[in-house]
């Protein structure tokens, strides 16, 4: 008798393995496929797309009123998180008015080109920039799994400009290209060559984990709010744990989409279960859903 094999995660998630609970992977709000094409080819040649408004700004004032009454009082402990930088971290246990960017359609569309099916957010924070701070130190942002490149990314990331993001006010910078390199870091010379992503506000700079960036420094008189949500594999450890940082009654109150990302899935065949089965069981159980099968 011969063996079926699975072929591909895409054939799993229409293959009904997940019985209770089928994957939602790729069903959000269909994106134009020209658009994503001409978008993807960018995104893989300079290793960063800039989506310019793509949030209305209405929405984004009532995030950064949101945001800036959680911000922390104090800078950053080190020259990485920058020590007059605000990081609010844990956003989702604080509030679910980041939820809409994480899951925007077109993002989803484009993370759909780049990533495994099921992948997952990997962290979610506001950054605030305040006048005076340096320049991050350049970095790229999947260097903790230590799998040598060149590679594929194993993460992108997407960071929201919440005020306009200026050459002088702390804007990401990037190092164009730079997502193909090998495992080295940037010479003098290409440290030079970075340039900031100048955006207004309501845009979002999409960049590839390989991708060497940094927030640049701001000699301006006015904060730099953003907004980053990270994503990875679904194979990958996520840099937030979610499972300890979002309690279960927030969790059940998020999208379906983002309840997938936070881990409340399962990556082929089984990757993620909890006693055997889907960990949605978890958010399940006030509804009294049946759970007896993965």
């Amino acid at each position: 008798m011969k063996q079926r094999v699975l072929s591909s995660s895409s054939e799993y998630l229409v293959s009904g393995h997940a019985k209770t609970f089928l994957s939602t992977a790729g069903s959000q709000k269909a994106i134009d496929p020209a658009k994503l094409d001409q978008l993807s080819q960018q995104l893989a040649r300079d290793g960063y797309v800039i989506l310019e408004s793509v949030v209305p700004v209405e929405q984004i004032e009532r995030i950064e009123n949101e945001l800036r009454g959680l911000l922390p009082a104090n800078g950053g402990r080190n020259d990485f998180e920058g020590v007059k930088t605000q990081r609010l971290y844990g956003v989702i246990a604080k509030t679910f008015a980041c939820n809409p960017l994480i899951e925007d359609p077109l993002v989803l569309g484009l993370l759909d080109r780049v990533l495994a099916p099921n992948y997952l957010l990997s962290q979610l924070q506001a950054i605030n920039i305040l006048p005076g701070e340096s320049a991050q130190p350049l970095h790229y942002d999947d260097a903790f799994y230590p799998i040598e490149r060149p590679r594929p990314p194993f993460g992108a990331a997407t960071i929201i400009a919440m005020t306009d993001f200026t050459a002088n006010n702390g804007a990401t910078v990037v190092i164009p290209g730079s997502h193909t390199w090998g495992q080295r870091s940037p010479t003098e010379q290409e440290c030079a060559q970075a340039i900031p992503v100048i955006m207004p506000k309501g845009s979002m700079v999409l960049f590839l984990g390989t991708l060497w960036h940094s927030g640049g420094a701001n000699s301006s008189d006015s904060p730099r709010l953003a907004v980053t949500a990270q994503y990875c594999a679904p194979w990958a450890r996520q840099q937030e744990n979610f499972s300890l940082s979002v309690p279960l009654e927030r969790a059940r109150q998020c999208s379906e989409h983002i309840q997938r990302m936070l881990g409340y899935s399962i990556h082929p065949p089984f990757m993620g279960m909890v006693d055997g089965m889907h960990p949605r069981r978890l958010l399940e159980v006030k509804s009294g859903a049946d759970c007896s099968e993965v």
